[in-house]
């Protein structure tokens, strides 16, 4: 396992478990995240790293063991008690109404987290941020799968979160979206740790520094992403011997 971590652990499970009836999806996962870490999860179909990230994220209660962030137990806590400890979560899962507009996507986040003062300055900062001025008028049922993944994370960070989950967030995109998420990614992380699952590999190998990879419910391997992407069993059970 890698040894050069940056800060304090601010995420951990402890043999954490989900069983779905006689299947099990995760299986005594121990795993730590520390402060400032970009962690991409990775692993094949069915090898437990979405389940896992929707454990954490409380969209799923584990069958067992515990979450803890920044020390406070978490398993089994709804999804609005993850975002009140300043959890920021994209999921796979479409969050967006395609008759408003990005701007006001934005604004309602703003003021979801923050009130209403000072929310048109902190709203056009985000836009600013993301590059989204050209699409700030329009409807977002109107916008590309691309564009649309950028307002959905433009949402999850105008709560200033100091931890970020994402799920896939570079499915379906182009590859100069995909270079503007890297971008954009990069840019977060210098304010936020962040964990994210993706299974675009060129991807994987732009963003991350460590990965852990998932197999059969367990981690097979977690390390610097070349030694990872290098690795026989992983070449076997992801991309193929």
């Amino acid at each position: 396992m890698a040894s050069n971590r940056r800060g304090s652990v601010v995420l951990e499970t402890r043999n954490l478990s989900m069983r779905f009836g006689g299947v099990t999806a995760v299986d005594n996962v121990d795993f730590e995240l520390r402060e400032g870490e970009l962690r991409c999860l990775i692993g094949p179909n069915g090898a437990g790293k979405s389940t896992f990230f929707k454990c954490l994220t409380g969209q799923l209660r584990p069958t067992a063991g515990s979450i803890l962030i920044q020390d406070k137990p978490m398993l089994g806590e709804p999804p609005c008690r993850i975002a009140q400890a300043g959890v920021g979560v994209k999921t796979q899962t479409p969050s967006l109404f395609n008759g408003l507009t990005a701007r006001e996507h934005i604004a309602l986040a703003v003021e979801r987290h923050h009130g209403n003062d000072h929310a048109r300055a902190r709203t056009d900062e985000v836009i600013e941020r993301f590059g989204l001025n050209d699409l700030a008028g329009r409807i977002v049922g109107q916008l590309a799968h691309g564009q649309r993944q950028r307002v959905e994370i433009a949402m999850v960070v105008a709560a200033d979160p100091w931890l970020v989950l994402l799920d896939e967030p570079a499915a379906g995109m182009t590859h100069e979206e995909v270079d503007r998420m890297v971008a954009l990614i990069r840019d977060i992380n210098r304010e936020a740790t962040m964990i994210i699952v993706e299974h675009d590999m060129q991807f994987i190998r732009l963003i991350a520094d460590l990965v852990t990879v998932f197999h059969q419910g367990a981690i097979l391997i977690e390390d610097h992403v070349e030694t990872v992407l290098n690795d026989p069993r992983v070449r076997e059970v992801y991309l193929g011997a």
